[in-house]
């Protein structure tokens, strides 16, 4: 998805206000005071708050696939490029733990008149990108192949959440002091957990 500096503005106040007061508690009035433009270029631009989500899914569900492209063509062994996808997508998820509030709640609204259908197959792309990846290490003797390869990424982000949503707990159950010691867990011990769990499911023992 293409979109200009002034739609991104939009789209990340967009994020920010969903995530912090929900889908329903914010107003199209709402974003276009907090991005600092007129409502008529919120219409203009997607047309409707519901319009307005799609492209925001769309948005970084693209932007994933970029990135993950990015490594996959490293010219790096299997184990390594596996540690720097880990990483991505851990990485990832925590710059857009915001988008995936939206989504954990959005998606399973049955009420809701949003078109999911799009960020889906995007997403799919993208977990084919991976199991393009494990599929070769597969043939190249490297993983196993008794692997549920569609569920890794839900491997990495369970595991993510879990630790992230009980912060107040594994804060204390780690010994962190304070929320800067733990955003800085999250990116280091905690995604060397992550990778250390992913090579145990997938890697061959020699």
């Amino acid at each position: 998805m293409d979109f200009n500096e002034k739609q991104i503005q939009i789209l990340k106040v967009a994020e920010k206000l969903f995530a912090e007061i929900g889908f329903d508690g914010t107003s199209v009035r709402h974003i276009a005071k907090e991005a600092d433009v007129n409502v008529a270029m919120i219409s203009y631009y997607f047309g409707s708050k519901e319009k307005l989500l799609e492209a925001l899914l769309l948005y970084r569900v693209a932007d994933f696939k970029m990135e993950l492209e990015t490594v996959m063509v490293q010219n790096l062994p299997h184990v390594e490029k596996l540690d720097a996808l880990v990483s991505l997508m851990v990485n990832r998820i925590h710059r857009n733990r915001r988008t995936h509030k939206i989504i954990n709640y959005e998606y399973t609204n049955t009420c809701r008149q949003i078109d999911f259908d799009a960020y889906v197959e995007q997403k799919k792309d993208s977990l084919g990108i991976i199991e393009a990846f494990v599929k070769d290490g597969q043939n190249k003797g490297v993983f196993k192949t008794d692997v549920h390869t569609k569920l890794l990424g839900a491997t990495v982000i369970g595991t993510y959440f879990q630790v992230y949503n009980n912060k107040p707990f594994y804060k204390k159950l780690l010994g962190l002091d304070s929320d800067e010691a733990f955003e800085n867990y999250m990116l280091t011990s905690l995604t060397q957990h992550i990778q250390q769990t992913i090579k145990s499911l997938l890697l061959n023992e020699k």
